[in-house]
């Protein structure tokens, strides 16, 4: 992979947010267990904005990198897939 695709802050900002996600649950797991609690608490909206956040900049990413040089930013979408499932996999897993 060029280094240089992923100099491209649209294709760095998805993997730092999909990291601060995991994070956060984790964070939360570390403090408050994982037993359910009665109301969603700022974990977990913090969660889903990071998480619905990406789309958006992935689009952007995808919508000008794309026709430039397709094989590199499809290996930059499976990448930033992969740090989206770490962030999700907990939340699914734990019932979260």
């Amino acid at each position: 992979m060029k280094l240089s695709m992923l100099k491209q802050p649209s294709a760095v900002i998805p993997l730092v947010m999909s990291f601060a996600a995991l994070v956060v649950v984790l964070g939360h797991i570390a403090v408050s267990g994982v037993g359910r609690q009665p109301d969603e608490g700022a974990a977990a909206h913090i969660w889903q904005l990071l998480i619905a956040g990406q789309l958006p900049i992935v689009a952007i990413f995808v919508i000008t990198s794309l026709p430039r040089n397709p094989r590199q930013t499809l290996l930059v979408l499976a990448l930033q897939a992969l740090a989206l499932l770490a962030a999700t996999a907990p939340v699914f897993l734990l019932n979260w």
